[in-house]
């Protein structure tokens, strides 16, 4: 689907292009590309004024549900929610908060891959902005140079922490590794839960979804094999 199409279908509000309704575009899973779709104007406002401006639009979806913002377990959730979404499950939108890796030589002369399992997430669906709750496995043979292991799990949590597109965060987990370690033998694979499958809609509770990504020599049989085997408990 071109990017026109989407944008067409996005603001049309119930009209159809292609036979796609904006509704259909949420529901069937689709997404526009690799990057998260970002406004030019998106980092104008600071953090701490984006958290004033989210507690008082929360504050109004609140009123509009008809919850009582005077009692005291409700009263501070405007401000609870901005803080948690700036800081916490959306920092990901952030490039300021993207990990810092350092490289290091490849000196023990490890060539063969390297595996980082169940690494676990939590992500929000940009469709529903409900949670995607899953782990991703992360694969990469050395070109000489490789990083601390706790730098994978960051990657992963980075581009997990903003609304997303299961295929996109593989793909965007898997691109910022081939950059930092110069090198297309990168596998990324993760499998979960969307909770706007099991909590809305279908409510499917027993469904997950996998994604993968196999570059340089993981796309071979033996090498997907030999990965899959690394992950069976």
């Amino acid at each position: 689907m071109k990017k026109t199409d989407l944008e067409i279908l996005t603001k049309a509000n119930g009209i159809k292009l292609n036979g796609f309704s904006h509704e259909d575009i949420g529901d069937d899973h689709l997404y526009t590309g690799l990057e998260t779709p970002m406004k030019a104007d998106a980092f104008e406002l600071n953090d701490e004024e984006k958290k004033e401006k989210i507690a008082g639009l929360f504050e109004e979806i609140m009123d509009v549900l008809g919850l009582d913002l005077t009692d005291d377990s409700l009263k501070g959730t405007p401000k609870r929610v901005a803080k948690m979404y700036i800081e916490e499950i959306f920092s990901g939108l952030n490039p300021d908060n993207k990990p810092k890796i350092a490289l290091f030589d490849n000196k023990y002369q490890y060539n063969q891959m390297l595996v980082e399992k169940n690494i676990t997430f939590y992500s929000n669906c940009e469709h529903h902005f409900v949670p995607i709750i899953g782990k991703a496995h992360v694969a990469y043979i050395s070109s000489g140079k490789v990083i601390g292991l706790s730098k994978l799990n960051r990657i992963v949590q980075y581009y997990a922490k903003r609304p997303q597109v299961q295929e996109r965060l593989t793909n965007q987990i898997a691109n910022e590794l081939k950059t930092i370690l110069n090198t297309e033998d990168v596998a990324v694979i993760i499998d979960a839960k969307h909770l706007c499958v099991s909590s809305r809609g279908i409510k499917d509770e027993t469904s997950a979804t996998v994604t993968s990504y196999y570059g340089g020599v993981f796309n071979t049989p033996a090498k997907i094999t030999e990965l899959q085997n690394y992950l069976k408990d």
